[in-house]
Formats: structure tokens, sequence, C-alpha cells
């Protein structure tokens, strides 16, 4: 299955992060959950955004982190070089999309949740 880093992982059940790494699981993908916040989610320890945990074999990375902040991780998730980069509403930002396909990098503006339940993720 697919491993994806959830950039802007919650432990909040309100948030679409949050429901996006249980959907994940529930479809055997393994989640690598990163975000400035503590905690866990899906049974998965919230890896610490500002200490750039090295992730190897990334196939997806998805987004719930607003453009205004994301700079700061761009060339940390471009070093994960993923195969693609899913922009959930929300999280669209063209600069940065136009960066990571320069490095091949496939790039998608769509939902995670709904891309999981049609079967198209």
């Amino acid at each position: 299955m697919k491993k994806t880093v959830i950039i802007g992982a919650s432990n909040n059940p309100s948030r679409y992060s949050f429901r996006a790494a249980h959907l994940l699981k529930e479809h055997g993908h393994q989640i690598i959950p990163v975000s400035n916040k503590k905690g866990d989610v899906a049974g998965e320890n919230i890896l610490n955004i500002k200490d750039t945990p090295p992730v190897e074999d990334v196939d997806t990375v998805t987004m719930y982190v607003g453009p205004a902040n994301q700079p700061v991780y761009h060339d940390y998730i471009l070093s994960l070089k993923p195969k693609r980069i899913i922009f959930n509403p929300g999280t669209e930002n063209s600069d940065f999309e136009r960066k990571a396909r320069a490095k091949g990098i496939q790039t998608y503006q769509h939902c995670t949740l709904v891309l999981l339940h049609t079967g198209q993720y």
C-alpha cells in the first residue's frame, strides 16, 4: 500500500486530517503524521515537522496546511521525494505546485477523503 505523509496532522476529531489518517489506515495505507502539534492520531505518534523527520519511500504527501503557512515546509516536503502531493481543499498553492512538478513530483488539487471513498487513491 501507499506510504502517506500527512502534513498538518491533528488529533482533533473535527479536523479533516484526523479523518484522513483514520480512513487511510482503514484502507491499509501506512501513515506518517507530521505537524507542529503533539499527540497521536490513528495509533501513530505525530512527528514534529520542525524536526524535519526523515521518511523514506514516500508515495504520497497529503497537505492539510494552508498556503500561507506552507513556505517554511517546502524544502522538507520536497526532500521526501514523494511520487505525488495532494493539495486538499484550502491548501492549493500554485507556486509550490510548480516547484514540485519541476522536481518530477505529480501534484493534484483533490480531496484525500473523496479519493479514498471512491477507490481512486
